[in-house]
């Protein structure tokens, strides 16, 4: 029952979407030239339709479709799962939808990207193009010091907060790994709520958290540190939970069989299994940060990022030039030395 009613919901989903493309963009964007690009502004002349609310039709729609698909059969959703046979005409017809989905989207994308190749390659911007990339390969060694001293910056700052994310990280492991909390009601709501917290806070990008943290403790590495730790958190605790899901069970049931206690079956049963690859991801970790570091800084989060901004800002594109060397190479270095500690744990 409730796979059917997950699969209605998706067909929903999909004829909205559908309804969608084929109005805003099929219908007002390429067929009668309303630059709406999916904005549904009370402003907008798309925002209603003969009168309804856009919305509304659009759900109205998708409703429509998803009763004729679950009569019908030509489902996306159960093409999606796998329950329609290669010889049945209801699979076909699902594809062809499928098709006709994949290519509205990419019309869509390019619609409201403004994809526009015929300024990209005119002379006025292939002149341009050509001037900026001339200075940037003619870096201007003269601010190579502070450039160095920057990028120091940066990589105490990847590292900061890693280390001070790796605590929390590995006690909501614990916490958000479902083997390990399907005891009690409060045991799996804990893990329900630890979940959807790492989850929401991973999903917001670094650069958004050093915007916040910049606004709270003012411009400086500090924000930026606290911007990459807060994004580590939730990055490494999920990372770590689901190694922690995939252990052997058989050395947690024999330390709880000796009548252990629930730490003592995780610490003697669980982390002997997860060290290493818990080093292993921690390490990759740093060396995403470090790269993560260099973009934060645009916004005022610290380190070369920040130098980057200002040279950026004043158009000196040879000292571009060369803040951007000096990341390609500091960045390169931490790969690789990553690479070769990952390998060796491995």
């Amino acid at each position: 029952m409730k796979q059917r009613i997950a699969g209605f919901l998706f067909d929903w989903l999909v004829g909205a979407y559908l309804a969608v493309m084929l109005h805003r963009i099929v219908w007002q964007e390429l067929l009668l030239g309303v630059d709406s690009a999916l904005s549904s502004a009370p402003s907008n002349s798309g925002a209603v339709i003969a009168g309804i609310p856009v919305w509304l039709v659009y759900g109205a729609v998708g409703l429509v479709l998803a009763i004729a698909a679950s009569i019908s059969k030509v489902s996306i959703a159960l093409l999606v799962q796998g329950k329609l046979e290669r010889t049945m005409w209801q699979r076909t017809a699902a594809l062809h939808i499928a098709s006709l989905l994949l290519s509205l989207t990419f019309i869509t994308g390019w619609v409201v990207t403004k994809i526009s190749l015929v300024d990209m390659f005119s002379g006025e911007r292939l002149r341009a193009a050509g001037r900026i990339f001339s200075n940037l390969l003619q870096p201007e060694f003269a601010i190579l010091p502070q450039a160095l001293s920057a990028i120091v910056e940066t990589v105490y700052l990847a590292f900061m907060a890693t280390v001070l994310a790796l605590p929390a990280s590995f006690v909501l492991a614990f916490l958000s790994a479902r083997n390990l909390m399907r005891g009690n009601v409060w045991t799996r709501a804990t893990y329900t709520f630890l979940r959807a917290l790492t989850n929401f806070t991973r999903s917001i990008e670094p650069l958004v958290w050093a915007v916040i943290f910049t606004v709270w403790v003012k411009v400086g590495p500090f924000p930026g540190m606290l911007a990459l730790m807060v994004h580590t958190i939730s990055s490494l605790a999920k990372q770590y939970s689901e190694q922690i899901e995939d252990i052997d069970p058989g050395p947690m049931e024999a330390i709880a069989s000796t009548g252990a206690r629930p730490l003592q079956i995780v610490w003697f049963g669980v982390v002997p299994q997860v060290f290493i690859p818990f080093l292993s991801f921690t390490i990759y970790r740093w060396d995403i940060n470090v790269r993560m570091a260099t973009v934060i800084g645009l916004v005022g989060g610290g380190g070369i990022g920040t130098m980057l901004n200002q040279y950026q800002m004043l158009a000196q594109w040879r000292e571009v030039g060369l803040i951007v060397l000096v990341i390609a190479l500091v960045v390169w270095a931490m790969d690789y030395i990553s690479a070769r500690i990952r390998e060796a744990l491995a």
